[in-house]
């Protein structure tokens, strides 16, 4: 086991039991342990397959490319409409784990596989996200901001555009825009200091 996990499950508060079962079951696969983004990580040939986390409610098993996974079963899940490639498998119980272990073993084996054979998850392109009227009116206002957020990363311009979009009320996406000028004209991300 590699030391790092064996601190992280040693320290769980929650779910300790859970995330060991996981754990026994995922190294039963043709995987690598390591611990990455301050969670068990495993790994096949470097690739990134599977991740377990613990939340209030559930511990999970996320799956980096779980959009390519067939999921028969039914039980993957998108944690947000947002998220494009990574799908959860979560659990609440030993039993359900138990219960579901074959599946666990079937999806990982198959994500190790699309691993090998190179697939990659078809990402939506900046131009597929909506740009709220609001923002295309401060734009019309300003060429200046307009070209100030044409020059960000696109990973910079998609994260604006989902906290933009995410406001309700038009008046909130008007407030977010103004705020988030100064930030953007620096060339900084929304979440960016």
């Amino acid at each position: 086991m590699d030391k790092r996990v064996k601190a992280y499950l040693s320290r769980a508060k929650q779910w300790k039991e859970e995330m060991k079962m996981l754990r026994e079951i995922i190294i039963d696969c043709d995987v690598e342990e390591d611990f990455k983004w301050m969670h068990p990580c495993y790994t096949n040939k470097g690739k990134n397959i599977v991740l377990i986390h613990g939340f209030k409610e559930y511990c999970a098993l996320l799956f980096h490319k779980g959009a390519l996974l067939k999921d028969s079963q039914g039980v993957l899940i998108q944690q947000t409409k947002n998220t494009q490639v990574a799908r959860q498998l979560r659990f609440a119980s030993v039993t359900e784990i138990e219960k579901q272990k074959h599946i666990i073993k079937d999806y990982i084996n198959e994500a190790i596989k699309n691993e090998q054979e190179g697939k990659e998850v078809a990402l939506k392109k900046n131009s597929d996200y909506e740009k709220p009227d609001e923002l295309l009116a401060a734009f019309k206002e300003d060429s200046d901001f307009e070209k100030a957020f044409n020059s960000l990363t696109p990973g910079r311009q998609r994260g604006y555009l989902l906290h933009f979009t995410s406001a309700k009320q038009s008046k909130t996406r008007v407030s977010r825009i103004e705020k988030a000028k100064h930030k953007i004209f620096d060339g900084k991300g929304y979440n960016e200091r």
